[in-house]
């Protein structure tokens, strides 16, 4: 049941406290949302023309450091995929060859947990991560925290064992887990609820554009046939040094619209004020453990999270296994890299572009989220099922269209971000969504067996086309659950003088009946 919380209730916007005042910092009540430094509780008209001003001036600011970034996050975990084609499975005994069966087996179970292990890490992270992010400001969080990650990514050229790339990677993925989360909250904070389809699927585009351009410099690398190092260790290295440049621009990334410094005064405000409508809030520093609660017990919280842990299993395989797939097909390991283009290419066109429909066209992310998913099940069976000879058309044409699981997983962080409100929430919300995504990653490499390659990995095959099943079927369920809760609210009758009000109260899409829920 919905209960309409009086927007008096609420303490006075001012916080009364010098210790919470920064100088030259607004300041507001400590569990009220950052929006009421800047404007009032009552709505205030906007100039059409600055608001666009100000979103062309927010999406160059954020959306290309942003994409850059979460391709150097992509882009580091497949650097495995490679590595391991340039002599790292050999370097630090990951593959195992048994020469007492006959032929002799390869046993390749040490790249599958050097590949699961990096998400134990991230999962580890996520939680105690993204709510250090929510509690300080974000630059002072972001920006050192990945100079951290480009160390530790570079730093795996130093790795001389399996086991100590285990501990490596391990770190890494806790590192890194507060990337996507952040990014994902960020673009909640600015954007509208019809912009963030579009924002949400532009950094997230970053694993078309790296599967493509770290597919290309991986290339690159491989023709390096001298020198004091292996190829894999100048990928690392390189890879790392670009990430530094990445944590630089974080550090100066504004704590939220009310003090992003790119922007005058006038255009805060309406930075601001545009995001009244939407009822999800800008930003809220203070944890609310009521907030917690509620989204421990959201259904909609667990159904995104069953759609990203089983859509994200085919990128636990491809990320790790992808190459030494396509090198069964007869290609050479240059080769083999070179493929990983039409996958990259897909991501690039296809979650853009889904992310410009769910922005033009109310209510259309779930249908086109079960509409992706179909090509993905599709290119598993043709992979499966078709003849495996040498150079075959049919096996790399289904490698190419499982690609279409980037708009899939685009549009469920979409769908996660923009459903809730309240900065816990969306603190918490943000968080499962990427454990769930661990756990995919997880699953994934654990299902590519060497042992059955003359069978076409069937164990891997026949997982995908269940995991997309139930990323169906978990899609359906959500599209019924939030359906029927908009009618449900649609047909209360409130009091529309609140609306404005209670907009920037930190409310929960739960405690705020004016909420609507996308779908």
């Amino acid at each position: 049941m919905i209960q309409v919380p009086s927007a008096g209730s609420q303490r006075h916007q001012h916080d009364p406290d010098p210790r919470h005042a920064d100088e030259g910092r607004p300041t507001i009540a400590g569990d009220k949302d950052a929006a009421l430094a800047v404007v009032s509780e009552e709505a205030m008209e906007i100039d059409p023309v600055i608001e666009r001003r100000v979103v062309r001036k927010i999406d160059w600011f954020f959306m290309p450091a942003m994409l850059v970034g979460y391709g150097f996050v992509y882009w580091d975990k497949a650097i495995l995929g490679s590595a391991s084609l340039f002599g790292m499975t050999t370097d630090l005994q990951l593959s195992v060859i048994d020469y007492s069966t006959t032929p002799p087996s390869k046993d390749t179970s040490r790249l599958s947990w050097a590949t699961s292990i990096f998400y134990f890490g991230m999962m580890a992270g996520l939680y105690p991560m993204t709510f250090v992010l929510q509690r300080f400001r974000i630059q002072r969080v972001l920006g050192p925290i990945v100079m951290l990650w480009a160390v530790t990514c570079a730093a795996t050229a130093g790795v001389s064992s399996w086991r100590g790339l285990f501990v490596q990677r391990f770190f890494l993925g806790f590192i890194e887990s507060v990337i996507p989360t952040g990014f994902m909250t960020v673009v909640s904070g600015y954007y509208t609820q019809q912009e963030q389809s579009l924002r949400q699927a532009w950094w997230f585009s970053g694993t078309g554009w790296f599967t493509i351009i770290g597919s290309a410099l991986n290339y690159a690398f491989g023709q390096i046939d001298s020198g004091a190092l292996r190829p894999w260790q100048y990928i690392y290295i390189f890879a790392g040094a670009l990430t530094f440049l990445f944590g630089v621009w974080c550090c100066i990334m504004p704590n939220s619209p009310v003090e992003a410094w790119f922007l005058t005064a006038e255009e805060r405000r309406v930075a601001v004020e545009r995001l009244r409508k939407g009822q999800t809030g800008v930003r809220c520093q203070v944890i609310k453990r009521e907030q917690i609660m509620e989204a421990f017990l959201d259904v909609k919280v667990y159904l995104v999270a069953i759609m990203m842990a089983a859509a994200y299993t085919i990128n636990g395989a491809i990320s790790g296994f992808g190459p030494l797939i396509v090198s069964t097909f007869g290609f050479d390991t240059l080769d083999s890299i070179l493929f990983q283009f039409p996958v990259g290419g897909i991501c690039l066109i296809f979650i853009p572009l889904c992310g410009y429909i769910g922005s033009r066209v109310p209510n259309t992310r779930i249908p086109m989220l079960i509409a992706c998913c179909l090509p993905v099940i599709a290119g598993c069976v043709i992979i499966w099922k078709s003849t495996w000879g040498y150079h075959p058309a049919a096996p790399v044409v289904g490698y190419a269209i499982t690609g279409f699981f980037g708009p899939v997983v685009s549009l469920i962080i979409t769908l996660g971000a923009s459903n809730v409100a309240g900065a816990t929430k969306k603190t918490v919300m943000a968080a499962t969504v990427f454990v769930a995504y661990t756990v995919g990653n997880i699953i994934g490499p654990q299902l590519v067996n060497s042992q059955t390659v003359d069978q076409h990995y069937p164990t891997l095959w026949k997982g995908m086309v269940i995991c997309y099943c139930i990323t169906i079927a978990a899609a359906v369920a959500l599209y019924g659950v939030l359906w029927r809760e908009n009618r449900r609210r649609d047909a209360m009758d409130l009091d529309e003088s609140l609306r404005d009000k209670l907009a920037f109260q930190d409310l929960s899409d739960k405690q705020n009946p004016f909420f609507r829920y996308v779908l």
